[in-house]
C-alpha cells in the first residue's frame, strides 16, 4: 500500500471514531514515504490529541525538518513542544512545592512557544501562587483571562490570588510599621 492509500485509510478511521487505528495508518503512510513531511505532521496531530506527546514530538519534529521554511509544520513543532513542557510542569508541581521552580521555568517556555496556550498560563499561575508570587500569578491568569474571558477556573483563582495579595500586602505592611517603632 502507498502513503496516499495509508492516509485515506487514516482518514476514514478518524470518521469513524477509531484513533487508535488512524495513527496506524499515518505510521504506515509514514512508512511508505519517509521524506513526507506532510505524513508525519498528521501523524503528529493525531498522536497529539491521543495524548502521545513523545510521538507527536517526534513526528512533529521530522516534518518541520523536512519542510523548514513551513510555517505551518514550525508552528505545530513549538504547540507540541509547549504541551510537552506543560505535562512536564505539572507533573513537577504534582511532587511538591519545592519543584515549583522548576514548573515556572518550562511554563515560561511554553508559553513563548505558544502563546495561545490557557493551560500554560493556567498552570504557570498556579505555580507562581504556589510559590507565593501573587502579582506574577495573576499577570499569568489574567492572560488566560484574556485569551478565554468565561473560564471558570481563572475567573475563581483570581478572586483567591487578588486575596491573597491583599493579605500579603497587608500583613507585609503590619510588620514593616512594627519594625519600624
Amino acid at each position: 500500500m502507498d502513503g496516499y492509500e495509508a492516509m485515506q485509510k487514516a482518514y476514514q478511521s478518524i470518521l469513524a471514531h477509531d484513533f487508535d487505528q488512524a495513527i496506524a495508518w499515518f505510521k504506515q503512510a509514514v512508512k511508505a514515504c519517509p521524506d513526507n513531511a506532510e505524513y508525519h505532521y498528521r501523524l503528529s496531530i493525531s498522536c497529539m490529541r491521543s495524548s502521545r506527546l513523545t510521538e507527536a514530538s517526534i513526528h512533529a519534529r521530522r516534518a518541520a525538518e523536512l519542510e523548514p521554511d513551513d510555517d505551518t509544520y514550525r508552528s505545530h513543532y513549538e504547540r507540541v513542544r509547549a504541551r510537552e513542557h506543560v505535562a512536564q510542569a505539572q507533573n513537577y508541581l504534582e511532587e511538591g512545592r519545592d519543584r515549583a521552580y522548576f514548573s515556572i521555568l518550562l511554563l515560561k517556555q511554553a508559553v513563548e512557544l505558544d502563546p495561545l496556550s490557557t493551560d500554560a498560563y493556567l498552570l504557570l499561575g498556579m505555580a507562581y501562587a504556589d510559590v507565593d508570587d501573587y502579582r506574577s500569578a495573576l499577570r499569568a491568569i489574567s492572560e488566560v483571562l484574556r485569551l478565554e474571558p468565561d473560564h471558570s477556573l481563572a475567573i475563581r483563582l483570581k478572586q483567591e490570588y487578588e486575596q491573597q495579595l491583599h493579605q500579603y500586602t497587608t500583613s507585609s505592611t503590619k510588620f514593616e510599621k512594627s519594625e519600624g517603632k
